[in-house]
């Protein structure tokens, strides 16, 4: 499993609705793209559940590096890229993945929490914890998926998770989900990754 996310954020003055009208629009396009494990579609709106920011930022599970590929060298990350510009990609290495004592329902929000590695620490049971903790957040109440991923260039461990409700039970950036495309969330590996 590969985590990937691009973030665009936008004028505090920016219409949101313009966002939510191309999710609309072009959201389906990713529903049966080869590869990839899941896409959420992304928003928080400064002023709006602690959000500082008016921020798109779609976030990506996926089970094949060439399904990857084929999204950003392909054709359909240039979409985004005319017309808010080059965003940085930022991608993680997976660690784990559960699905959520909610699974069968539609994510409402996401939840990304982001944590540096301290130096000194015991990378193995600093992963494992990071991996146990996608357990616990996905046995929460309202949660439908939860993962975790680590990026070893800077160090960073991302926790990934989507709510049926707005209240999760951890912090971080609380997100707006716009829409799911899930076309191989049932290959996502289960569990500890390693």
């Amino acid at each position: 499993m590969h985590a990937m996310q691009y973030e665009f954020t936008l004028p505090a003055d920016y219409d949101m609705g313009v966002i939510r009208a191309r999710v609309a629009r072009v959201g389906h396009l990713l529903d049966g793209w080869e590869g990839l494990g899941i896409k959420t579609y992304l928003l928080r709106e400064r002023g709006v559940h602690g959000s500082p920011v008016n921020q798109y930022g779609p976030f990506y599970l996926w089970n094949t590096l060439e399904g990857m590929n084929r999204f950003l060298w392909g054709g359909a990350f240039q979409g985004p890229v005319d017309d808010f510009g080059r965003p940085a990609v930022r991608q993680w290495t997976g660690l784990a993945f559960e699905e959520g004592a909610a699974a069968g329902s539609l994510p409402a929000f996401a939840l990304r929490r982001r944590r540096v590695v301290p130096d000194g620490m015991e990378l193995a049971a600093f992963m494992a914890d990071a991996a146990a903790g996608t357990t616990r957040l996905a046995a929460a109440d309202g949660a439908v998926l939860a993962a975790a991923a680590v990026d070893t260039r800077a160090w960073e461990v991302v926790h990934f998770s989507l709510w049926e409700h707005d209240t999760p039970e951890a912090d971080g950036d609380l997100f707006q989900v716009l829409h799911l495309s899930a076309p191989g969330r049932d290959r996502l590996p289960r569990g500890r990754q390693w």
